[in-house]
């Protein structure tokens, strides 16, 4: 039986670190999340995000923008919050209406309050190695691992999505940690094969229960990232947890496992944005 990875209460112990460390050095660390039109799973996902700020001494400050909202009327904003002193970082909710240009959005904003670490700036950085803000989900996964004292390095690591959120950031990350890494994706050739040789499986590829026990080789770390919903709204993830559970060592509920660990990497990039304007 594969131990379930706590995301939950792991994120929990980050939160109170964070805390811990704002209190300690006295700082000032504020949040600014953009939230534009009446998507109501985003109203969801920045309510949860000012319930966090709250946990760790993080002030939050939310911009609720109408539908209609032009790509030009929220770069200005973001001009705004770029040079306000008490943001340490901005995060622009999405998904954004279809008239807004992400990528455009994405660039304006100050790479060092970029706590999504979206910006290209940051995106290579991350290629690089030379980083100090990391995309929330891949970060939060790596932070898994690490608790658990599941180490990368020398591992068959297989991630199956190429997103540029989560896929491709989770292989960079997992490469500097000397992980030996596959992508898959829709075009991947014996998609199961390449999954059965995974030591680390990481399923980011937003179908639910897509990876069942026939992707999963004994023993392996499995790392559920999708979030999708089905019949009553319930959540389901990529992975087929039933099926997946008894063939893992290690493996990620859906709720209570990635979700929780992302928001938490955000309140620790938002700390780690404040240090760094204080450079």
């Amino acid at each position: 039986m594969a131990k379930i990875i706590d995301g939950n209460a792991l994120s929990k112990t980050i939160k109170a670190e964070i805390k811990a460390e704002i209190e300690r050095d006295s700082l000032k660390v504020g949040l600014a999340v953009v939230l534009v039109g009446d998507d109501p799973a985003s109203h969801v996902y920045v309510n949860y995000k000012k319930k966090d700020c709250a946990e760790c001494g993080i002030n939050s400050y939310e911009h609720i923008l109408p539908e209609s909202t032009s790509t030009d009327e929220l770069l200005a904003l973001i001009d705004k919050l770029n040079t306000d002193e008490n943001v340490n970082g901005i995060l622009i909710q999405q998904p954004l209406p279809r008239q807004i240009d992400v990528t455009t959005a994405n660039a304006r904003i100050n790479p060092k309050k970029d706590v999504d670490a979206f910006h290209a700036d940051n995106v290579g950085r991350v290629m690089l190695g030379e980083y100090h803000l990391a995309a929330c989900t891949p970060a939060g996964v790596m932070e898994m691992l690490k608790r658990e004292g599941l180490s990368v390095s020398g591992k068959e690591c297989v991630v199956v999505g190429r997103s540029n959120i989560v896929g491709k950031p989770m292989a960079m990350l997992l490469l500097h940690e000397h992980g030996t890494v596959t992508i898959c994706h829709s075009r991947t050739v014996n998609l199961k094969e390449v999954c059965r040789r995974a030591d680390i499986l990481i399923a980011a590829i937003g179908k639910p229960k897509f990876i069942t026990g026939d992707y999963v080789k004994k023993g392996a770390v499995v790392i559920d990232v999708g979030i999708n919903r089905g019949e009553g709204n319930k959540l389901y993830g990529d992975v087929d947890y039933e099926n997946a559970e008894p063939l893992a060592s290690y493996i990620t509920p859906v709720p209570g496992g990635v979700g929780p660990m992302t928001r938490a990497m955000l309140m620790k990039n938002t700390l780690t944005a404040k240090r760094l304007q204080s450079l």
